[in-house]
């Protein structure tokens, strides 16, 4: 049932369409003149690399190729999952893939990872913007070719878009509601045309889409369906595959892009390889025997305590953190408000204030995390204090439809005692669900108990449950998939108990974990995500926009709709430099902070890593992307001092 809050769409939109009203100018791509071939793109024109760059900085073009890297992916996209898998097709809404499809494709342009926002020619040699910044023309390198030897033409371009566009995993779908045509012109020339609704920097993420062949997709459905490895034009092919169980990915090693500029460098893995564990202790089992052979640590207490087996104490793996991406992170608790009993935000404060972080942390944690409390934690977009004059300055437009909360102090999560059972915030909560109408039902007389008991007359209200005036209980399942987090939820679930929700835990396989999330089936489920170090609105209405609440398999997993938030939204994406935009963010993260839709709960600083001391890196890393698997590479002599070569 959609929450009753929503009738109130129409009242607000009105004023959503006037803070939307001021996001029509489009961004000033690179200051080039129209008709300027481009060899980049960046969202305030910012590129760091000229025309006839060699390749990235942080890459490694003397570095040896060769060898297998088995690892556990700690990160994922589209309708990927690490536990399973049943399609090879990564890019619709259902099913479940295995990560690092995507190794298997080519886009028209690919991301710098030492840059924010920046963007290069892949298999677009240049792209040209009209005046208006609606329409791109990229002309594509006439040398790009499929696994098969087979030209990769502009018809498969205005394919793919065409195709993601009607039946593409919402991360595609959604980014192109605006786009009016995809049309080839010629077979090394493609033609992207928008309606001048799109957000204007929707060509950052766009242009970064994989391309997927015509040919393959016209004979094969584009469905969850597809076990046939999809054709593929990328540095990697799909291999040996054993269903659900593990992938190889096989280096591609006369790949045609294999010299381009933003490829150059990369790739070095003959094979990389993923096996598939239904939960972590089996993860790590495999990774101690050097089964795995990279990892990256999410489970506090086997950092902390579980590093103690024989390869470890003789040195050959190694323990390692890595610092974090200099991009916005968010790991919360979604609150589906789709359901009416979540729909009142002071009955999702109570649920913030019966989670004790401090007892957690030292407890369960041994102090490894930190307290989250933002939407855009480790960035600048994070909101703090009181409200800039320009971050009120677009609060002013909304303060009618958004909670008062966010013009004060930015809203932080409770700090308790430690105790893990804070009685002053556990009153509190009481308090809020009892303000929000949830209620203690009276305890039964005796003689209702009696009948009860005998079977006559109707069951006694527990007294131990709130419920409305209707006599429905507050219940709430949270949802998880591994056996982990039923050990670090179950002291906030008997808090949740403690102030009368009857909540409980459910742990389903993978497969079931996924399709629920798809259709957001759940009442509360855990997410960490990232965004780009210049979040484009894309990527930001996934998430937050009211649109995307109505979209199966969106990561706006709250069901938020607020036309304010949409224009601010708007805003963000509007943005004319760094400044606006980091205005806009900030405004934007204290209003979800007010309205309670995520409950954060913890982050690291690092990336926890573990691996088998067989492999050569360049240092440091990249500000803004970390992928190990196409920036790290075998070293021989390594691998045979620890009996690996």
């Amino acid at each position: 049932m959609a929450p009753s809050w929503l009738s109130r769409r129409g009242f607000l939109g009105g004023a959503g369409a006037a803070l939307a009203a001021t996001a029509l100018p489009r961004p000033n791509w690179a200051a080039v003149p129209s008709g300027t071939p481009l060899h980049g793109l960046s969202a305030f024109g910012d590129l760091a690399y000229p025309a006839d760059f060699s390749h990235f900085a942080y890459a490694s073009p003397d570095a040896p190729k060769g060898g297998t890297f088995n690892f556990s992916p700690p990160n994922w996209a589209f309708n990927q999952n690490v536990l399973t898998f049943n399609t090879l097709n990564t890019f619709v809404r259902t099913g479940d893939a295995p990560p690092r499809m995507e190794l298997c494709f080519e886009a028209l342009m690919a991301r710098a990872l030492d840059e924010p926002d920046a963007v290069y020619g892949q298999v677009a040699e240049s792209v040209t913007v009209s005046d208006d910044g609606n329409v791109f023309t990229f002309d594509l390198r006439p040398q790009a070719r499929w696994h098969d030897g087979t030209p990769l033409t502009a018809d498969d371009v205005a394919f793919s878009y065409l195709l993601f566009k009607e039946k593409g995993h919402p991360s595609l779908l959604l980014p192109l509601a605006e786009l009016a045509e995809a049309v080839a012109e010629g077979p090394h020339r493609v033609r992207l045309a928008f309606t001048g609704a799109q957000a204007p920097r929707t060509v950052l993420d766009v242009a970064q889409f994989p391309i997927i062949s015509k040919a393959f997709f016209t004979e094969h459905p584009f469905d969850s369906s597809q076990m046939v490895p999809p054709l593929g034009s990328g540095p990697y092919r799909v291999g040996r595959v054993n269903a659900g169980q593990s992938i190889d990915y096989e280096r591609v090693a006369d790949h045609w892009g294999r010299d381009l500029p933003v490829n150059r460098g990369f790739f070095h893995f003959d094979r990389i390889r993923i096996e598939f564990y239904r939960d972590r202790n089996a993860g790590f089992e495999a990774f101690k025997k050097g089964n795995v052979l990279y990892r990256q640590e999410f489970t506090a207490q086997v950092w902390a305590t579980g590093y103690d087996f024989p390869a470890f104490e003789a040195g050959h793996v190694v323990k390692r953190a890595f610092p974090h991406e200099m991009r916005p992170a968010m790991q919360a608790w979604a609150v589906n408000q789709r359901r009416r009993r979540f729909a009142d935000p002071r009955v999702r404060e109570a649920l913030a204030l019966a989670f004790d972080f401090e007892w957690t942390n030292r407890n369960l944690f041994f102090g490894a995390y930190e307290r989250s409390h933002s939407t855009f934690e480790r960035s600048p977009y994070k909101a703090e204090g009181l409200p800039s004059e320009a971050e009120l300055a677009l609060l002013e437009r909304v303060r009618d439809t958004v909670p008062e909360a966010a013009f004060g102090e930015a809203v932080v999560q409770p700090a308790s005692d430690g105790s893990g059972r804070d009685r002053s915030l556990l009153r509190e909560a009481s308090a809020l669900l009892e303000a929000a109408g949830w209620r203690r039902p009276e305890p039964p007389s005796f003689a209702t108990r009696m009948f009860s008991s005998l079977g006559f007359g109707e069951d006694a209200l527990d007294p131990q449950f709130v419920v409305d005036a209707t006599g429905e209980r507050l219940t709430l399942e949270m949802l998880v998939r591994d056996e982990v987090f039923v050990r670090v939820y179950s002291p906030y679930v008997e808090n949740l108990r403690a102030i009368g929700i009857d909540a409980t835990i459910r742990m389903v396989d993978a497969a079931q974990f996924q399709s629920r999330l798809v259709a957001y089936d759940f009442d509360m489920v855990g997410i960490a995500a990232s965004f780009a170090a210049t979040p484009t609105r894309n990527a930001l209405e996934r998430f937050f926009h009211s649109r995307a609440a109505e979209v199966p398999g969106t990561r706006n997993l709250p069901g938020t709709q607020d036309p304010a938030i949409d224009a601010l939204l708007a805003e963000a994406g509007a943005a004319k430099d760094r400044d606006g935009l980091t205005t806009a963010l900030r405004a934007l993260d204290r209003v979800l902070r007010a309205r309670r839709d995520w409950i954060p709960n913890w982050h690291s600083a690092n990336h926890r890593a573990a691996y088998w001391d067989m492999f050569g890196f360049r240092q440091p890393k990249p500000d803004y992307g970390f992928p190990v698997e196409a920036l790290w590479w075998h070293d021989a002599d390594k691998a045979r001092a620890i009996g690996k070569g």
